[in-house]
């Protein structure tokens, strides 16, 4: 029979263990029980959330039950390695199962592990308490009830067989494509979660890098996208920190200056908002989506700039900007590490205000002076058929003349076939309009053997063709058609050519322009695309993509097979022939009349 103090203090014990654990979400657990190494922290001790209030949000959805993957978009110095080491702790004290933690390199893992991991959970009682230092090794910790695995997305072992419950991943934009010969890691790794089918969580955070880079692409397909809304101090408007149009400061300072002097302004009530403005405006920011509304789901994705970090000015932002803006690799820097946007290697990227200034001095449907011929293109789409009437002169200049959009065939042929004159009163027709066949072909090539004279069908080729354009022949042997008209061209070609017009200097012989009075849709349009540089086949190219999902750029394929139709006409190679005037017309009729009667005027007979 035990003493009756051993018995009790084998009850208490036995008590201990069996005791549920607190009800905490992340957040309150940290502030209660995590503590910050004086190595790697420039604030240890005892964690606070309120120190970086936009965490909290992100922290708790990780006990969320509705949410089985977090992606955390995030750039440099706002907390995010601590969101992970946080949530990691958690599930040792609160809710033990096996994790993986996958790292870029295994020498970070290891690195990690030693300086960073390991003295987390030995600061912590809580964590202290559960550690089995002597039975874990450098890559593999030990705790009661479970074991964490810390791996490099580079070593196809360490991400082997083992199942998981909790899944980590950090920086997954670093790394490699392949785990050695095996799949992508990020793939491996999450095949170790299958066994954990209803209650597994992924967690995944980077700073992003490029567009199609593997923590935007997640960001893009989440169920749910948040971002953190703070309130104006001045007028309560909750609205995102964002760059331009937000952070406003003299460019013509010197850096040093702009550091000290820049600030925020509301979108809304314009005021400014300064630094000592922040820490309030943190404390009382909402995680949102794009409607306003605080919701999470399966897939849910939060993005964070470096605006919001305590630590960092709004001086700083601009000053960033301004050291980085002039060189590529370090503006590159700004774009990831501090806004936490993609970088896009942008080639050619115009605005509709670049458009807009590029007047030609004439009203609409008039024909601007040494005008050549003019050419149309149309867009064919479901519910109407979006045009342009573009006028050409030498050395491939050319005008907008008109453009919009008809309902019909019959207003399109009318458009066409409608007499348009200069300020003189000079004539034109246009010579050669180019219709898309993409989205209707039979009524495409119907309409252009009907108006063969002035009318021909287009199409944009889906693969690379040795020229601008090819003529190609279809038979359409139903109705008793052959050897129809069907250009293949190069869109992006022409393209190159519209955007190296347009960025010419105003009134350069050679430029592209638009009447006065030009609407800003047409505008926004024919920048609707920026050339890009992608990653196909294994091959670095620049294409043409649009700018935004979904947005409209009839205008701009319409220019396109305007340009085409001048190009097809020859016109790189015309001249403008001056017209003759009336006087000089009578002077050459009057030295013909004399070179026939060519025996001084008499007859000779």
């Amino acid at each position: 029979m035990c003493p009756k103090n051993s018995f009790s203090e084998w009850l208490m014990d036995a008590l201990q263990v069996m005791k549920p654990p607190e009800k905490l979400t992340v957040s309150e657990w940290a502030d209660k029980y995590r503590i910050l190494d004086i190595k790697t922290s420039s604030e240890p001790g005892q964690w606070s959330t309120d120190r970086t209030p936009y965490l909290r949000g992100i922290l708790d959805s990780f006990t969320d039950p509705r949410v089985e993957e977090i992606i955390f978009v995030k750039p440099t110095q706002v907390g995010g390695t601590e969101t992970l080491n946080n949530m990691l702790g958690f599930i040792v004290a609160q809710d033990p199962s096996p994790a993986l933690v996958v790292y870029p390199m295994i020498e970070l893992a290891e690195y990690t592990s030693k300086n960073r991991l390991q003295p987390m959970m030995q600061l912590s009682p809580a964590l202290a308490a559960k550690f089995q230092a002597k039975e874990s090794k450098l890559l593999e910790l030990q705790f009661d009830g479970m074991y964490v695995v810390i791996s490099g997305a580079n070593s196809p072992a360490s991400l082997s067989s083992r199942p998981i419950r909790f899944l980590f991943m950090d920086e997954v934009d670093k790394y490699p494509k392949n785990a050695g010969i095996e799949a992508d890691p990020r793939s491996l790794a999450r095949e170790r979660t299958k066994t954990f089918a209803f209650n597994k969580k992924i967690v995944q955070t980077s700073t992003p890098t490029l567009k199609n880079g593997p923590i935007w692409q997640a960001y893009e397909k989440a169920d749910v996208k948040l971002q953190y809304y703070v309130p104006c101090p001045h007028c309560g408007h909750y609205q995102t920190f964002k760059f331009k149009g937000g952070i406003k400061f003299n460019k013509e300072l010197p850096a040093e200056q702009i550091r000290q002097t820049a600030y925020y302004e509301c979108e809304k009530c314009k005021g400014a908002i300064r630094d000592a403005h922040k820490p309030t405006m943190l404390r009382n920011g909402e995680w949102r989506d794009s409607t306003g509304v605080t919701r999470l789901a399966t897939k849910t994705a939060f993005h964070l700039n470096a605006i919001y970090s305590p630590w960092v000015r709004f001086g700083d932002v601009a000053y960033e900007f301004m050291i980085s803006k002039g060189d590529p690799e370090t503006l590159m820097n700004f774009i990831n590490s501090w806004l936490a946007e993609p970088w896009e290697k942008t080639q050619v990227k115009l605005s509709s205000d670049s458009v807009l200034e590029r007047t030609s001095g004439y009203e609409e449907g008039v024909v601007p002076d040494r005008t050549i011929f003019l050419t149309g293109g149309v867009d064919v789409q479901r519910d109407r058929f979006y045009y342009t009437v573009r006028a050409w002169g030498e050395k491939i200049t050319s005008w907008n003349v008109r453009h919009g959009f008809c309902e019909t065939w019959a207003e399109i042929e009318d458009v066409m076939n409608a007499p348009y004159r200069s300020k003189d009163g000079s004539e034109y027709c246009v010579s050669l309009c180019a219709i898309d066949s993409g989205w209707n072909p039979d009524d495409t090539y119907d309409f252009c053997v009907r108006n063969s004279e002035w009318a021909v069908a287009i199409k944009g080729a889906s693969n690379e063709i040795p020229a601008k354009f090819r003529l190609t022949k279809i038979d359409r042997e139903e109705k008793g058609l052959f050897g129809i008209s069907l250009y293949l061209i190069d869109g992006g070609y022409y393209k190159d050519l519209i955007s190296n017009r347009i960025a010419r200097k105003p009134n350069e012989q050679g430029g592209w322009y638009v009447y006065e009075g030009c609407d800003r849709e047409y505008a926004e349009q024919i920048t609707a695309e920026h050339k890009v540089e992608i990653k196909r086949n294994g091959k670095t190219i620049d294409v043409w993509q649009l700018k935004t999902a979904g947005a409209d750029n009839h205008y701009l394929d319409t220019e396109v097979y305007a340009a085409f139709a001048a190009d097809r006409l020859g016109i790189r190679y015309l001249t403008y022939e001056e017209p003759i005037k009336e006087e000089n017309l009578a002077s050459k009729q009057q030295e013909k009349r004399s070179a026939n009667n060519w025996v001084g005027g008499e007859k000779w007979i």
